[in-house]
């Protein structure tokens, strides 16, 4: 899969992240709403907060009466202020000041829970739908990509959005409503000092926007890396015992020291950055604050405004440009977030190459009938892996193809199954374009036993329903007993409930095939296709498979991929691939006749003695 490009600003990247997480976010409206309103009273209450104390300091503290053209003392709450006595004053500004930090810690309270079960069930939601998204994503798809990068983007990538959304993003969004609510006020209380107050925003922002561009291309770099180092541990750990057999050991430790050391220096590129920009606000809000309380004291000592409302303002002050200390830092996370993102929509965003078709219909119950006819397929546009195959099977026939490795034997059981699509061609079932149907409905009537069977983590039971609902313990057994898997199953510690082990590493490969054979039995499905799988099975394990093979396809349309010429001439019909073409069409004693390839071979292994060893083109 390709690499994200990096998004020059943030803003395309909220937008997008609006657009593709909308409905899970309008899910949580009423979760928004509590919090928006909790949002806008702490707003209100924190501009009210510091009033007791100016009151206090104007009436009790303050060495010389302020004129009547402050603003405090126009006011008919100045007015009864100045009434009260000292002692009463005292105790309502104390409780005032107790009051609102109550409530305003309340109000922060609903505001925080509310975003953040609206933030964390609207990403969970959106986890689940990129999960579903990559499981429907075509084999093209998984083939370019590497599964370690996409469990970090379904695992890591969200958490790091959900972290940051509920502990920067929104948090940041409530300093930027109370920035302007006090910015405001403080034009409102004094014009003059409001505009020295920001007369610096300028070059904090141009400062701003340099670093925070760098961080958030430093966070897209480290992300990459560690999807790149989650991409190495995996396939590493998930061939550990080729791993050790090869002794790469060091080889893949190599590999990860050195991608965890780049993204290392990532980090603290990452953290210098940020700290630079920590700094610079820090700065930046003491110019502003010593020009305030410059200018602000010479209008006290002048008349025009009360110590009361300096204190006041440079209050605000404080606190108005806390969020821009809370943006520095919180950019370097936000960066990270925008970067997990940008991966996040990537695939949000990517388009199944194997999809259904607008008018696309469930697919009735198949007679089994299929029919290639001139199919054209290649992975890439510059490589052809089939080219112009046709053929017919009827319904209920045993068909075997066969072909040296690399002549496209499993790559024709692929686009049966849908996981690739024709580059051109048409397949049929049941004399119907097989894209008139929906893909799951296809794959739902096809049985599949592979050479390399999946066992996932769970126990023998799980394993043979997975993929059937309604199934009681008799058919469950009456599965298992045609795959010649319920004799070991009984001897298991649970017998059926026994747990296996992710990928079924406590059975051997014979004990795994039989209970896909069973599984493929339990769903009972009309086509069956087999993809060598006896192969590497030594001969005891072989022929009970066999046996168990040819039951389960007794009357089903059955493709069987094999080396083994022994398998081939009992079947209705033999397909004979070679590089990509099919060579040779027929049954048996059709291809003895004929003296082709097929004839060659059946004569080659005959003199030497090893009909059922490996077919050599």
């Amino acid at each position: 899969m390709s690499r994200p490009q990096p998004s020059p600003t943030a803003e395309p990247v909220l937008r997008r992240v609006l657009h593709h997480f909308g409905p899970e976010i309008r899910r949580q409206r009423r979760w928004i709403g509590t919090a928006v309103v909790a949002l806008f009273a702490e707003v209100g209450l924190r501009v009210l907060e510091p009033w007791p104390l100016k009151f206090v300091f104007d009436r009790l503290l303050a060495p010389v009466l302020v004129s009547d053209t402050t603003a405090t003392a126009a006011t008919s709450l100045g007015s009864r202020v100045a009434a009260m006595s000292s002692t009463s004053l005292l105790t309502a500004a104390a409780l005032a000041m107790l009051g609102i930090a109550g409530l305003r810690a309340l109000a922060a309270y609903w505001n925080t829970v509310g975003f953040a079960i609206a933030g964390n069930r609207s990403l969970a939601d959106v986890r689940s739908r990129l999960f579903r998204k990559l499981q429907y994503m075509s084999l093209a798809f998984h083939n370019r990509s590497r599964a370690g990068d996409l469990v970090i983007r379904v695992i890591g990538d969200i958490s790091l959005l959900q972290d940051a959304a509920v502990t920067a993003f929104l948090p940041l969004l409530a300093r930027l409503l109370i920035l302007v609510g006090m910015v405001g006020t403080m034009f409102w209380m004094e014009w003059r000092l409001a505009l020295l107050a920001l007369a610096l925003l300028p070059l904090f922002f141009l400062r701003t926007v340099r670093l925070s561009g760098e961080l958030r291309s430093v966070a897209r770099k480290q992300r990459r890396r560690e999807g790149a180092m989650a991409a190495t541990a995996s396939e590493s750990l998930s061939a550990a015992r080729a791993v050790q057999a090869l002794s790469l050991e060091s080889t893949f430790s190599t590999a990860f020291g050195a991608a965890n050391q780049k993204s290392q220096k990532e980090d603290v590129r990452g953290k210098r950055l940020a700290a630079a920009l920590e700094r610079s606000v820090d700065v930046f809000i003491a110019a502003a604050s010593a020009l305030v309380l410059w200018f602000g004291a010479r209008f006290v000592l002048r008349g025009n405004l009360s110590p009361g409302d300096l204190l006041v303002f440079l209050a605000y002050l404080k606190t108005a440009f806390r969020p821009l200390q809370d943006f520095a830092k919180y950019t370097a996370r936000l960066g990270k977030a925008s970067a997990a993102a940008d991966r996040i929509l990537e695939v949000l965003d990517a388009v199944p190459e194997v999809a259904d078709r607008p008018n696309a219909v469930p697919a009735p119950a198949l007679q089994g009938s299929i029919e290639f006819e001139r199919i054209t397929f290649g992975h890439d546009p510059t490589l052809t892996h089939l080219e112009d195959i046709s053929f017919r099977i009827p319904p209920g026939s045993r068909v075997a193809v066969i072909g040296a490795s690399g002549s496209g034997k499993s790559t024709l059981v692929g686009l049966l199954l849908r996981l690739f699509e024709p580059r051109s061609g048409t397949l049929r079932l049941d004399g119907r374009d097989i894209h008139e149907f929906t893909v799951d409905s296809v794959r739902r009537q096809t049985g599949v036993v592979l050479q390399d069977t999946s066992v996932f983590a769970g126990t023998v039971r799980d394993n043979i329903t997975l993929g059937s609902v309604d199934v009681t313990p008799d058919a469950v057994e009456a599965a298992a007993r045609l795959a010649n898997a319920h004799e070991f199953i009984s001897a298991l510690p649970q017998g059926y409930d026994t747990p296996v082990g992710e990928r079924g590493v406590t059975l051997s490969q014979g004990q795994r095939q039989r209970i896909a054979i069973a599984r493929a039995a339990l769903r009972n499905a009309p086509i069956l296709l087999l993809d060598e799988p006896i192969s590497g099975l030594d001969a005891a394990n072989a022929q009970a498979i066999t046996e168990s093979l040819i039951r389960l396809g007794a009357g089903r349309t059955t493709l069987w991929i094999t080396h083994d010429l022994r398998e081939a001439r009992t079947a209705d019909l033999i397909l004979h691939l070679h590089e990509g073409r099919l060579i040779e069409a027929g049954t048996h004693d059709q291809l003895l006749q004929k003296g082709g390839s097929y004839a060659a071979q059946i004569r080659n292994s005959f003199h030497e003695g090893r009909e059922h060893h490996a077919l050599s083109v």
